[in-house]
C-alpha cells in the first residue's frame, strides 16, 4: 500500500465531504464548504492519498500563538488500522512545529485514547465541552 501525504491540498468538497461521511456514517449527499473554511480558518491541512483518491485527513487550527489544535482526523474505514491516521496526525504535528507552535492539542472520543495517547505520543490532559447547539 502506497500512500501520498500532501500538505495543504487543493480541496475538494464533495471528495472531503465523502472521506468523512464514510469515515463518521454521515450522510454522503451532504457537502461541506470545507475549501473556504480551511483557506479561513487552519493553519494546515494534510490529505493522504491512495492512487489519487482521497482516504485521509486531518486539519490544524490555531489561536495565531503557540496552540495548535488537532481537528477532523478522518480515514477511510476500508484503511483503519493501517497507520494512514498515524502518518496524517504526525505530518500535521511536523507542519504545526515547522509554524512556530509550542503546543499541540487534540480531544477525543475514549475508543480513540489508544490511537492518540500510545500511537501518536499526546499525553493525557484535563478538558472541558459545551454542547451548544442543544
Amino acid at each position: 500500500m502506497t500512500i501520498e501525504l500532501v500538505v495543504r491540498f487543493a480541496v475538494d468538497d464533495v471528495e472531503l465531504s465523502a472521506l468523512h461521511a464514510r469515515a463518521f456514517g454521515g450522510d454522503p449527499a451532504v457537502v461541506a464548504p470545507w475549501a473556504r473554511r480551511l483557506d479561513e480558518h487552519a493553519l494546515t491541512w494534510i490529505g493522504a492519498f491512495q492512487d489519487g483518491r482521497l482516504v485521509g485527513f486531518v486539519q490544524v487550527a490555531w489561536d495565531g500563538g503557540p496552540h495548535a489544535f488537532l481537528i477532523d482526523t478522518a480515514v477511510d474505514p476500508g484503511l483503519q488500522g493501517r497507520s494512514v491516521g498515524t502518518a496524517v496526525v504526525k505530518a500535521a504535528a511536523e507542519e504545526a512545529r515547522a509554524a512556530g507552535c509550542e503546543w499541540l492539542h487534540v480531544d477525543f472520543e475514549p475508543h480513540l485514547q489508544h490511537f492518540y495517547l500510545r500511537t501518536c505520543g499526546f499525553r493525557p490532559t484535563p478538558a472541558g465541552l459545551i454542547h451548544l447547539t442543544s
